[in-house]
């Protein structure tokens, strides 16, 4: 608990010391907040005091940025002010991080009053409803310090934050639409001056990366979706386009209009109306949702650059355009506005699918990666035997329960009825309606049959948005070990043959990158093996950028992590090789007693060192090495790591040694195995990889096993053993670590009860080796939590939810 509160306290005064403007503000706007009893909800009588608005003084267009509308508020603008105050004082410095806000604030207030008063002059009824209304909160200026900010940020996040806040903005304010709305709008506006007229550097005008636009078409395509979600979670929407919710959600018309319509001659609109007010509200707010979680979705897609999600994207936004014209087209019948708010609340719906279809078609080119047919070919069969599936329960299980539908159907109804359970509610207008379920099953079946079946094709379509598929022939891995063989590389060469690799070669077919791709990270096996490394390094993240994955190269050496640095690729240690030189070999001295011990004892004991090839081994061998390897998986609780740790399956490699500790009972007590690094077509070192003892065999088995291949192989004419890397431990050199750094250190730590990365870092030591650190280089910060994840997945692939929660209960118990 003391630590924790240590790392606590060192992360507060590490923030005030990089930022103490902002958390001087926010320790006060919480502080004034709960001193006036801002925090518990809506306080009406002190908002009308502080809160600036048409008819307030002057004075509170400063006073409206100590006090927030509600604790959402103050939550909501704690969190952007750490970010955005934090980065902009870091860069600005204090004095003119307080200018900006300030400034975005107040011109933001005084600029959104003179847009009330200018629509309230034009007769505009939104804008007339917000005369007389009062806003406060500092969120005002702190998104148009954000804005500001962007002027000094790399262009990458400079467009991404520009189109993220801006589109956020304008989504609030037309379909929200309150008075804080517009004021956040136009204090943004006013930040984006000021960082024109005074952040703006003259900085030579980059273009976007084919990784870039995908992006920010796919942020386009989100967010053309979450208008009508933020006008369903308001609970009073306000905004000029508030009423298109009516285009996707539920109608739930009130008993009275119900009552009104079925007493008149309209019997469709009376039993639509019964109809939509018998739906219930969970299957009702998925449905209605249906159009936005699919917009969202086929956004991840084209973020990937899938052709799939172009099509399908450019598919649903010409038909919402359709079917918006058509609600537009029945509204505009009847206006009940001018001119000016009629074009304006009835274009705009239409405008936006028009834009983003135009954007679509002329980003056509960007998006290229198809899926392969195999894939095509499963997505379809598991949507349409789902369809199937749903359809056939839904026809024939209503017609055994068509009692509890009024009024009853028969089974042509049932089917002709069919369609409508796949649309969202808000689209029941466009057909009629015909019945509606009262008992349980047939609610169940009524309502909740499109619910399935759209999270079943959301799945899918998302899975096939995150899934990587890629593939590599047999004869691309012949490729890889043939260049292995001649170039040779480091310690984790041979790593880059294991099953499960996937390869990218140079256009010359000279260099190539073995990689995995994991939740859409290329974690690359090693170095690149071939003359050619920062040509392939180069490659390999195109070739990543167009299908849609983010490349890190993991485990590399010195070398690689310096020749990648000039691309501005950062770096951290991961792991650190350990190496014997056997030329200079000799146990003796003090620091060699252990090892010289476990080699007296052995011989004591009968217990030899044998070389074997695991694939010739006898059964009775191999049966006493999977079992010793079962006994200590079993005593860890949790399964064997993979990735760049190899297990039984990797014992049967091309070139693979293993050596056995055998008595004269030929009980096997622990086994190694060296994989063989290459020089010029040759041998010249190897590589230890599988390790195990049995429990209750001979202590020293390990210092003896390693021992003897290190007096074996010299007398061969090998120059050099790799103890190979402990993941998460590293020797100290005096060096100030990193954020990320220490972060990994602290993992290492917290996961040693589990796996012992450090003890096994500890056990090598005892062969006085040369360290090599093994670094991690990746293109993007912003990934690192992504990355993280992969290197996590790759080393644990087949941990079940339970072991899951077992490691991290472990964890947080060491923690």
């Amino acid at each position: 608990m003391s630590t924790q509160l240590d790392r606590i306290t060192r992360l507060i005064g590490r923030l005030l010391r990089t930022a103490p403007l902002t958390c001087v503000f926010l320790i006060a706007f919480w502080s004034i907040g709960a001193l006036t009893g801002a925090l518990g909800g809506p306080n009406d009588g002190l908002l009308a005091r502080i809160g600036f608005g048409t008819g307030s003084p002057l004075w509170t267009a400063l006073s409206s940025a100590l006090w927030a509308m509600d604790l959402t508020g103050y939550v909501v603008t704690t969190a952007l002010l750490l970010v955005f105050g934090t980065l902009t004082e870091r860069e600005l410095g204090a004095l003119r991080t307080a200018a900006i806000f300030l400034a975005s604030h107040v011109i933001g207030v005084f600029l959104g009053l003179g847009v009330v008063q200018l629509g309230s002059t034009l007769q505009w009824s939104w804008l007339e409803s917000l005369t007389g209304e009062v806003a406060a909160g500092p969120s005002i200026g702190g998104v148009g310090l954000a804005l500001a900010c962007t002027f000094r940020m790399p262009a990458l996040w400079r467009r991404r934050v520009r189109l993220m806040t801006a589109l956020s903005l304008l989504v609030l304010t037309l379909y929200s639409g309150w008075l804080e709305d517009l004021l956040r709008l136009t204090g943004g506006m006013a930040g984006l001056l000021i960082g024109l007229l005074f952040l703006r550097k003259d900085t030579a005008r980059t273009p976007r990366t084919l990784a870039e636009t995908r992006v920010l078409v796919g942020l386009l395509v989100a967010a053309s979706a979450l208008g009508p979600v933020v006008t369903m979670m308001s609970p009073f929407p306000n905004g000029p386009l508030s009423w298109f919710s009516d285009v996707v959600a539920v109608a739930q018309p009130a008993q009275s209009d119900v009552d009104q319509a079925c007493a008149s001659d309209a019997v469709e609109q009376c039993r639509t109306m019964l109809i939509q007010l018998s739906y219930g509200r969970f299957p009702a707010l998925v449905m209605s949702l249906l159009p936005a979680l699919l917009l969202l979705v086929l956004a991840e897609g084209l973020r990937r650059g899938r052709r799939f999600a172009w099509w399908s994207a450019l598919g649903c936004t010409v038909a919402y355009a359709a079917i918006t014209g058509w609600y537009v087209a029945e509204a505009a019948r009847f206006p009940d506005a001018g001119n000016l708010e009629v074009g304006f609340s009835y274009g705009v719906p239409i405008l936006v699918p028009l834009v983003v279809t135009a954007v679509l078609l002329l980003t056509r080119k960007h998006f290229t990666v198809r899926l392969p047919r195999h894939a095509i070919r499963k997505f379809w069969r598991f949507t349409l035997g789902s369809i199937g599936l749903l359809s056939a329960l839904y026809v024939f299980g209503g017609y055994l329960v068509r009692d509890q539908f009024s009024p009853q159907p028969g089974f042509l109804q049932l089917l002709a009825d069919l369609p409508t359970r796949f649309l969202p509610p808000g689209y029941l207008g466009l057909v009629p309606l015909q019945f509606k379920a009262n008992g349980f099953a047939g609610t169940l079946l009524f309502e909740y049959s499109g619910v399935v079946f759209w999270l079943i094709v959301l799945a899918g379509l998302l899975m096939a948005s995150w899934r990587a598929w890629p593939s590599s022939s047999e004869k691309e891995a012949a490729r890889a070990r043939e260049l292995v063989r001649r170039h040779g590389g480091s310690s984790l060469s041979h790593m880059t043959t294991w099953r499960g690799n996937q390869y990218w070669f140079t256009p010359d077919g000279e260099t190539v990158i073995a990689y995995r791709v994991v939740a859409t990270i290329a974690l690359t096996v090693g170095d690149p093996v071939g003359p050619a490394r920062m040509d392939a390094v180069r490659g390999f993240a195109e070739f990543c950028s167009e299908n849609g994955w983010t490349p890190c190269l993991y485990s590399i050496s010195a070398e690689t992590r310096d020749e990648v640095a000039p691309l501005g690729w950062p770096a951290v240690q991961v792991a650190e090789d350990t190496v014997i030189d056997l030329d200079t070999l000799a146990f003796t001295g003090k620091k060699w007693q252990d090892v010289r011990t476990a080699l007296n004892k052995a011989a004591k004991q009968g217990i030899t060192a044998e070389w074997c090839a695991y694939a010739d081994a006898p059964f009775a061998i191999t049966d006493q090495v999977r079992w010793i390897s079962a006994e200590w998986v079993a005593d860890k609780g949790l399964p064997e790591m993979g990735f760049t740790l190899g297990s039984l399956e990797e014992l049967t490699g091309d070139g693979v040694r293993c050596l056995l500790a055998i008595d004269a009972d030929r009980t096997v007590h622990g086994i190694t195995s060296w994989l063989p690094v290459y020089a010029d077509g040759e041998v010249r070192g190897y590589t230890l990889d599988f390790m195990r003892r049995r429990a209750n065999g001979f202590r020293g088995t390990m210092e003896f096993l390693i021992a003897s291949a290190a007096l074996e192989l010299k007398d061969e004419g090998v120059r050099f053993l790799s103890l190979s890397g402990a993941p998460l431990a590293r020797l100290d050199r005096g060096e100030r670590p990193r954020l990320l750094q220490r972060v990994l250190d602290i993992t290492g730590q917290v996961m040693e009860p589990v796996y012992g990365f450090r003890s096994l870092f500890a056990f090598k030591a005892k062969f006085q080796p040369t360290y090599r650190p093994m670094y991690m280089a990746y293109p993007d910060a912003a990934a690192l939590p992504r990355i993280a994840n992969a290197v996590s997945r790759a080393y644990l692939p087949h941990v079940t939810v339970r072991q899951g929660l077992r490691l991290a209960a472990r964890m947080i118990g060491r923690s």
